[in-house]
């Protein structure tokens, strides 16, 4: 029986050395002290996160005259970076969120012509805050990778364009006299395919 018990123990000893020797870990601050990037590299791939999103990376222009949305009360951030890459999968997500003077409509009507360029622009309506969007991978060969709205009635509008494994979201609610929106960028891909 002790061996049992012993056995599992050592197994993952083991399997936590292997996968965390060569591990390295490195955190960036800000002038102000707060974290702003981390980066964990290991053997078999790596996590880097970062506050400060580019929205170019999103492939989305900024709709004029808005601004950065603020911290609320929450303290969550508005805009991050994340990059997850292994042999297996790779997963990519640039977020990042605005707020308007321009009323909901104006900011539809902008980014349904700005997201042309990446396909069919579907509208979609949906009660979530916080944007959604449908994995795909290589796995999923059985699957089609056509973006689908994910809601049929909600009060956020989601544009969303291109594939699953390759999508373009723009969230927009109304708030307070204007709008806020989100611009998301969503790359995957599975063992078969790089990023």
């Amino acid at each position: 029986m002790g061996n049992r018990i012993q056995l599992p123990a050592v197994v993952i000893l083991t399997a936590t050395f292997f996968l965390f020797a060569g591990c390295s870990v490195n955190v960036k601050k800000s002038g102000n002290d707060e974290d702003k990037n981390v980066d964990i590299d290991t053997p078999f791939g790596g996590i880097h996160v970062s506050k400060g999103a580019d929205v170019r990376d999103t492939g989305l222009p900024v709709y004029p005259g808005a601004k950065p949305k603020e911290k609320g009360d929450s303290e969550d951030e508005k805009s991050a970076n994340v990059d997850i890459s292994t042999s297996a999968f790779g997963l990519k997500v640039v977020a990042l969120q605005y707020q308007s003077d321009a009323s909901p409509d104006q900011v539809i009507a902008y980014y349904k012509d700005k997201l042309k360029q990446y396909g069919t622009v579907l509208e979609c309506h949906t009660n979530a805050k916080h944007y959604n969007y449908e994995a795909h991978s290589d796995a999923d060969k059985d699957h089609s990778d056509e973006l689908k709205c994910e809601g049929s009635s909600g009060k956020t509008i989601e544009l969303k364009a291109g594939t699953k494994s390759n999508q373009h979201i723009v969230a927009i609610n109304s708030e307070n006299k204007g709008s806020s929106f989100a611009l998301v960028y969503v790359r995957m891909r599975g063992k078969e395919t790089t990023i």
